[in-house]
C-alpha cells in the first residue's frame, strides 16, 4: 500500500513511517513533487487537517496517481497542544503559538520556532498548579475509491489524544516541538527525554495513526 503524507516537516514523516507498519509505504510531499505552501485557513484541527489531505489529493489529481502509479491514498494531520487552564488554547493556533504575543517576528529556523513556542507555553502556566493539558491529533484520509477511472473516495477522519501535564522548565533533547515540556500521563519523563519507541507507542500520533491503520485494513 502506497499512502501520501500531506506534511514537510521532517520530523513529523520520519515519526509517522517508523509507527506505521510494514507493508505501508509512506510517500512526502518531496516525492510527489510538491513544493507549494498549504494555507491553512480552518479554525478548528478538523478543518485545517481535511484542508491539507484534500489540496494534495486535488495536486495528484482524480485518478490518484503519481509518475503512473497508483497512490492508495492521501492522509494528513494536524496537531494541537490544548492546555486546560488556558481553555484550551493553543489548540489551532500550535505551530506558531509564539507570534501572537505583541511584536513578536517570524522564526529565522524550526528550532527557534519550536523554542519560542516552548517558552511562550512556560510565561502562561507560569504560577498555575493546574498544568494539564492534551495533546490531540486529527487525521483525515482521502483513500482510492477502486481501480480504473472512479472517482477518489469519501474522506474519513480519525483522532488520537494523549493526556499529559506541562512541566515547569524544558527536559530532555529528543524528539520536536513541545516535547521536552510534556509529561505524558502514567510517565515521570518528558517526551523530549523518553525513548523514541516508547513515545512512538503512547503520543498522540501513533494514537491517531492506529486509528488510520485500521480504517485501511480490507
Amino acid at each position: 500500500m502506497r499512502l501520501v503524507f500531506a506534511s514537510n516537516n521532517a520530523h513529523k514523516l520520519a515519526e509517522v513511517r517508523e509507527i506505521m507498519p510494514a507493508g505501508i509505504e509512506v510517500l512526502s510531499l518531496r516525492e510527489i513533487g510538491f513544493e507549494h505552501d498549504i494555507e491553512e485557513t480552518g479554525v478548528t484541527l478538523e478543518e485545517n487537517s481535511a484542508i491539507k489531505a484534500r489540496t494534495v489529493a486535488d495536486f495528484i489529481g482524480e485518478r490518484l496517481t503519481v509518475k503512473g502509479e497508483r497512490i492508495d491514498g492521501v492522509f494528513a494531520d494536524d496537531t494541537g497542544l490544548e492546555i486546560d487552564a488556558l481553555g484550551g488554547k493553543p489548540g489551532v493556533y500550535t505551530a506558531r503559538w509564539y507570534l501572537q504575543d505583541e511584536g513578536a517576528t517570524e522564526a529565522k529556523t524550526e528550532m527557534e520556532n519550536y523554542a519560542l513556542n516552548r517558552a511562550k507555553a512556560l510565561r502562561e502556566l507560569d504560577g498555575q498548579s493546574n498544568r494539564g493539558c492534551q495533546f490531540r491529533t486529527v487525521i483525515t484520509l482521502i483513500k482510492a475509491k477502486g481501480e480504473g477511472r472512479e472517482a477518489k473516495g469519501a474522506e474519513i477522519q480519525v483522532e488520537g489524544i494523549v493526556r499529559g501535564r506541562i512541566t515547569t522548565e524544558e527536559y530532555g533533547e529528543g524528539g520536536f516541538g513541545y516535547d521536552p515540556i510534556f509529561v505524558p500521563e502514567g510517565y515521570d519523563k518528558t517526551f523530549g527525554e523518553l525513548p523514541a519507541e516508547v513515545k512512538n507507542n503512547i503520543s498522540h500520533r501513533a494514537r491517531a495513526l492506529a486509528q488510520l491503520v485500521k480504517v485501511l485494513q480490507p
